[in-house]
């Protein structure tokens, strides 16, 4: 059998109407292949007769090819989408029934439904969105990429409820609002056949938008109350399944007994996933990659090294290359031999350009007072004296000296190096247990009890290594330290601008993505901001460790040449506090 001719033209380059036109063609060359040696003789033909030739049958095959036309334009203009007719024999793969969809993991099928591909060729899927989706992130609507949305109607009855306040929620309702306002306004749209997602300008959102506009029967058990919100949208999820069979019908709830109420009636359930940087803390970007055992025995032909002040800088190529990172943190460590300690500050093609670290272990080096104890705090203080680096963040858990190291870094720069003008210190107001109630005074009043960890770091810095400046000293030592740090509520950091400051945000782990990008646009000309936390310690409700705001700049900021982060991995506090954070 003779192969076909090669493409004229890329596929890419066709016209959208290409495809359906070259299927009918060939659909009516098939046939006529087929049939052509089952039919009988022609029979004479008559005189005034039409002759059958081949010449003969071809406007004809015209004429299916026009009829054709019609309905690939009716497919277009038709804003619902269409399910195809089901073929003779379905492929396995193909997604049609929710025992399908349980086979699949969450996880997985919601990276499939953000970023990726649909799974099988079948119809795109129907997501019912719970409230609380829509209140935890209003731009929700446009990340289901081709798939089709569903919201019935006691969300939005819910929606209303919740479009009074000043909160995070409140705000996010109202939002959600305004998106829904300028869908269902959009030129042409039919609530009935569907709203297209994309009408306002998010091209990635490609499917439809449907909203609930006449009462569905269901056939929930009668044990479940029906005037309550939650089951009102299962049943809509069940009635969903059973007027769609042949589409995947899932229900999308951030509430956890939401989703096993679904699961045990036989419904499709997921988390929203949308909201996570990263689904495992253990793939957390750390700051800092030790080179392999071999790496100088690979280096030894293509090395290059020179110097520059106190600073050695190496030129290195090799496999290795391909894992680092602007301002990541590289130490070779071996018995026998020379350890290396540096940071990457160049990487072009497949090499790297490696720069040697100041050695804040050493008493000469100290700052404030204060040297490293070990190699991640000493990568810290290399990042926190940098002034070309403006954003970073530490991590670690309770006792590796966070607050610490940058409360020292920032009076050395404020008072000794006079390169910020003070320092301005602020957290996330969350309480670990129950809260105690209002707080009278002013702003840096009320502030005070959550600045308890200030206060101690600042008691051990003022305090000196000789401690024998007598008690009137020590007062205008900390009252000069006192008049250049100011606390403030993250309440009121909406608009403001920080020029030459020296901005300490601590707790940062208990941030939403949200927050954290407020507080960090407020950076002005000649400001550098430090965000310290320990993501095992997570007070905010509904943060995990893949969504808080830390991880999430953590994962944006890295590479960037004016930025870095470094995992603190050794607790220096005491040994009762260390051993604590390894048993409890």
């Amino acid at each position: 059998m003779p192969l076909p001719p090669a493409p004229s033209k890329r596929a890419a380059l066709l016209a959208p109407d290409a495809y359906s036109l070259k299927a009918a063609e060939e659909s009516l060359d098939f046939t006529a292949a087929v049939l052509e040696p089952q039919r009988p003789a022609p029979a004479p033909v008559a005189q005034g007769s039409r002759p059958s030739t081949p010449e003969a049958r071809t406007p004809s095959r015209s004429r299916g090819r026009k009829a054709a036309e019609p309905a690939t334009a009716l497919r277009e203009e038709a804003p619902a989408r269409v399910a195809p007719a089901a073929p003779a024999v379905q492929s396995p793969a193909t997604p049609t029934s929710p025992d399908t969809a349980s086979k699949v993991s969450p996880v997985a099928s919601n990276r499939r439904r953000n970023g990726g591909k649909s799974a099988g060729a079948g119809p795109a899927r129907l997501f019912v969105l719970d409230t609380n989706v829509l209140l935890h992130d209003p731009m929700s609507l446009f990340r289901f990429e081709e798939h089709d949305i569903f919201l019935p109607m006691i969300v939005l009855e819910e929606l209303d409820g919740h479009k009074k306040g000043m909160t995070e929620v409140a705000r996010n309702g109202r939002q959600t609002s305004r998106t829904l306002d300028a869908l269902v306004a959009q030129q042409g749209g039919d609530m009935t056949k569907g709203l297209k997602l994309s009408a306002t300008g998010h091209q990635s959102a490609r499917g439809l938008l449907f909203f609930q506009t006449e009462p569905l029967d269901n056939q929930l058990p009668s044990s479940l109350p029906q005037g309550k919100a939650d089951n009102q949208i299962l049943g809509v999820v069940h009635a969903l399944r059973g007027r769609h069979p042949e589409r995947e019908v899932i229900l999308v709830s951030k509430d956890i007994n939401m989703r096993v109420k679904a699961r045990a009636l036989g419904l499709a359930a997921e988390d929203y996933q949308n909201d996570k940087t990263l689904d495992d803390g253990e793939l957390l970007y750390a700051g800092a990659l030790a080179l392999p055992q071999d790496f100088w025995t690979r280096q030894s032909k293509t090395i290059e090294s020179w110097q520059s002040g106190s600073h050695t800088f190496y030129r290195v190529s090799g496999p290795s290359v391909g894992q680092f990172y602007i301002n990541q943190f590289v130490y070779f460590e071996a018995p026998g031999e020379p350890s290396l300690y540096a940071r990457v500050t160049e990487i072009r093609d497949k090499t790297a350009v490696l720069k040697t670290l100041k050695d804040y272990t050493h008493l000469k080096n100290a700052v404030w007072g204060v040297t490293s104890r070990n190699r991640e705090q000493n990568f810290a203080l290399n990042l926190l004296m940098d002034p070309e680096v403006d954003f970073v963040t530490l991590a670690g858990t309770a006792g590796t000296g966070k607050t610490l190291m940058a409360l020292a870094s920032g009076l050395t720069q404020v008072l000794d190096d006079r390169r910020y003008t003070e320092i301005i210190m602020t957290r996330a107001t969350v309480s670990v247990g129950e809260d105690i109630g209002f707080l009278p005074g002013t702003e840096e009043e009320k502030m005070g009890p959550w600045m308890g960890a200030l206060d101690d770091n600042l008691e051990f810095l003022a305090k000196g290594d000789g401690g024998n400046a007598g008690e009137w000293g020590r007062a205008a030592t900390n009252e000069l330290i006192r008049s250049r740090i100011k606390v403030k509520s993250m309440n009121f950091m909406r608009g403001r601008t920080f020029m030459n400051k020296y901005v300490i945000i601590d707790e940062a782990q208990n941030l939403t993505p949200k927050q954290m990008k407020t507080l960090i646009t407020r950076a002005g000309p000649g400001t550098k901001i430090i965000c310290m936390g320990n993501l095992a310690q997570i007070d905010t409700p509904y943060l995990t460790e893949g969504s808080s705001g830390l991880t999430f700049a953590v994962d944006r900021f890295k590479g960037w040449p004016h930025g870095g982060h470094i995992t603190l991995a050794r607790g220096e506090r005491s040994r009762l506090a260390d051993f604590a954070s390894e048993v409890l």
